[in-house]
């Protein structure tokens, strides 16, 4: 008879090596339109360090720490990479998470694909155009769509109404 704490153990390290993969699969860099496909060195001289490391390295700004949270003014949000519009401030919102968070995107300004960075399945969100990472969409925002874009300020930049 097999003991309960070997058979336990057997099956953690079974699920353990057939989940492994998914904890380290990486999203493939969603392509970029022509015009806007450009070198590290490239962007490195476009944006600043911080812009570089989450546009187009998909790494996440510490909370609170983006004066495009507690933007309240009427405009515009855009890519802080190609200025293509994504978000009207219509549908921005405080989530309480310290991220800048809108309900909706403008039509067609973004994409979407699947990271497991964290060992689970999240909805990435980039930028349309020119690729960059933008944040996450997560199924707890408000009415109308039940949706909450949440986005690095450093992606982004506001152009006032």
């Amino acid at each position: 008879m097999i003991e309960r704490r070997y058979l336990l153990g057997g099956l953690a390290l079974g699920g353990a090596i057939i989940g492994a993969p998914m904890l380290f699969a990486k999203s493939a860099r969603p392509k970029a339109q022509a015009g806007w496909q450009l070198s590290d060195a490239e962007w490195k001289k476009r944006l600043s360090p911080l812009q570089y490391r989450v546009l187009r390295e998909a790494a996440t700004e510490r909370a609170f720490t983006s004066p495009l949270d507690k933007e309240k003014r009427a405009g515009t949000f855009v890519c802080a990479g190609c200025a293509l519009p994504l978000y009207s401030s219509k549908t921005k919102f405080d989530s309480g998470t310290g991220w800048p968070s809108f309900w909706a995107p403008l039509g067609g300004a973004i994409g979407t694909s699947t990271d497991y960075d964290l060992g689970y399945a999240r909805t990435e969100v980039h930028c349309r155009r020119c690729g960059g990472h933008l944040g996450h969409v997560f199924n707890d925002g408000p009415k109308p769509t039940g949706k909450r874009y949440c986005m690095n300020g450093a992606a982004l930049a506001f152009r006032a109404a």
